[in-house]
């Protein structure tokens, strides 16, 4: 998804971090994953105009587990030169949050289509109804 540098300014930036959610239970939908895989699936998808920082999308992925939309476990990594391992946290989206990313995406697009109406065209000329 290729974003055009000048259209990407802070009135973007606002409405990705009001979606944040919603990002993150895409992102969730294509299979588990931890917090900072999710942090750069959504710089990457986004083209880097949304960048989550820790200290918004662990509150945030703590809300949607209590919330039951997301479910979490742990797992412990270890690296060749680490012999005891570390603890990551997995986190997959529940049923609950599946069927709430399906709700909101679909009320983002019917949404998006109403705002469209409203909306000048790229070259000034009103689009056709």
């Amino acid at each position: 998804m290729a974003s055009d540098p000048a259209v990407i300014d802070s009135s973007t930036r606002q409405l990705a971090r009001q979606t944040a959610d919603l990002l993150v239970l895409c992102v969730l939908a294509d299979g588990p994953q931890y917090g900072y895989s999710i942090m750069k699936q959504v710089g990457a998808r986004s083209d880097g105009a949304v960048r989550l920082t820790p200290g918004t999308l662990y509150p945030l992925l703590h809300e949607l587990e209590r919330s039951k939309m997301v479910l979490a476990s742990w797992e412990t990594v270890r690296a060749e030169t680490d012999r005891a391992g570390r603890k990551r946290k997995w986190y997959r989206l529940s049923a609950k949050g599946r069927r709430k990313l399906e709700q909101r995406a679909a009320a983002h697009r019917a949404f998006l289509r109403m705002l469209d109406a409203f909306l000048p065209s790229t070259s000034g000329q009103k689009e056709p109804a």
